[in-house]
């Protein structure tokens, strides 16, 4: 089979879908690989190392596109690269599809078939495609919401962690799972006073268990989040519905009850953001006031540490790519369930019951195209 790995081109997105290694690995198992000129420079791989792997260097995104089987990715493609695609294609990538219904209209009319990473499973019921990009976004978070609070940026002016004889920052964490739980650990090495907000009583005991006072717990109700979020200088959004919109976990009222110039972090902003009035932003121009509070909610918050994160998404991606590769996806997704929760897209109709109905569109059952 013959693997493309494009150039990334949302904007301020350095990582790349596919390592030397990674090439490396593909063509000892028989398969051919093409990378795009560039396409690894932001992650700080040169073409020279994919050729030094064997692979196939192409001067064009057209030329990646038009010849591989197999398109391996980090973002969800741009409306560029959704018109390269083809009937009978593989794309393999991060989709992000219900919050993006112009993206699933043109993947459905390209006829390719749309594998995504943060649909995947596994058999402890975690999500190992996303659970790197997750890691990484959680532990940014709390230094991006840092960053943010200062007075230059809009921010209250609070350091989060404090000074002798003048108290640290609050920081509200909503979601226990791993980017809550990553960005929490941060929080509170950096001396923050935290709080971590989760419904399932089973994580918050593991939470609890786990990091002992390192950080606080409370179950999320509506009670606790109105005592909480009057008092934070920094809320951190990190819930996660696999394939689904995130929920409006605030509303613009809330903001309201917050202390002028206090910031909210929005991880969730890739599914649609889990605050009401959370809009994406980029890297370039990552921070925007609305009542006093000042949002990031950067869509591609790992973007930031592109080497640390292309190379921890390609040690989870690589096992399932190979599959794709040496079985085709329809055996690969048969063989494995777990792969097969990623599809989303096929044959110009839509698998994921998640996303489907976020579409407000009718589902396929996955098992009948496999």
């Amino acid at each position: 089979m013959l693997i493309g790995c494009p150039r990334e081109i949302k904007p301020q997105e350095f990582r790349v879908g596919l390592t030397p290694m990674a090439a490396a690995e593909a063509i000892a198992h028989g398969h051919s690989v093409v990378v795009e000129a560039g396409a690894g420079s932001g992650s700080g791989f040169d073409d020279d190392q994919y050729l030094d792997a064997g692979a196939a260097v192409a001067d064009t995104a057209e030329e990646v596109f038009a010849t591989a089987d197999l398109i391996v990715k980090v973002k969800e493609p741009q409306p560029a690269e959704r018109a390269r695609l083809r009937d009978g294609q593989i794309l393999f990538t991060y989709l992000h599809l219900a919050p993006d219904p112009d993206q699933a209209a043109d993947l459905l009319a390209s006829g390719a078939t749309c594998i995504a990473y943060e649909t995947v499973t596994d058999v402890a019921g975690g999500l190992p495609l996303l659970a790197p990009m997750s890691e990484v976004a959680g532990r940014l978070a709390p230094q991006v919401g840092a960053w943010t609070l200062q007075k230059a940026n809009g921010g209250r002016g609070v350091l989060l962690g404090g000074v002798p004889g003048v108290g640290p920052g609050r920081v509200v964490v909503i979601g226990g799972g791993v980017v809550g739980t990553n960005a929490a650990r941060v929080a509170a090495g950096m001396g923050a006073d935290v709080t971590v907000l989760d419904r399932s009583l089973p994580r918050l005991r593991y939470l609890d268990d786990t990091f002992g006072a390192l950080f606080r717990t409370r179950y999320a109700n509506a009670g606790n989040m109105a005592e909480l979020i009057p008092m934070a200088d920094l809320v951190i959004g990190a819930v996660l519905i696999p394939g689904a919109a995130a929920p409006k976990l605030m509303t613009r009222d809330d903001l309201a009850t917050m202390k002028p110039g206090a910031a909210i972090v929005d991880v969730a902003i890739d599914q649609g953001g889990c605050f009401e009035t959370s809009r994406a932003t980029t890297h370039d121009d990552p921070i925007y006031d609305v009542d006093g509070i000042m949002h990031y909610c950067v869509a591609n918050m790992p973007g930031a540490v592109a080497r640390t994160s292309t190379l921890a998404l390609s040690n989870a991606t690589l096992p399932y790519l190979l599959a794709l590769a040496d079985k085709g996806w329809r055996r690969a997704c048969s063989d494995d369930s777990h792969l097969l929760n990623g599809l989303n897209v096929h044959a110009s109709k839509v698998i994921h019951p998640a996303v489907a109905e976020a579409l407000g569109m009718e589902s396929v059952p996955a098992d009948s195209v496999v």
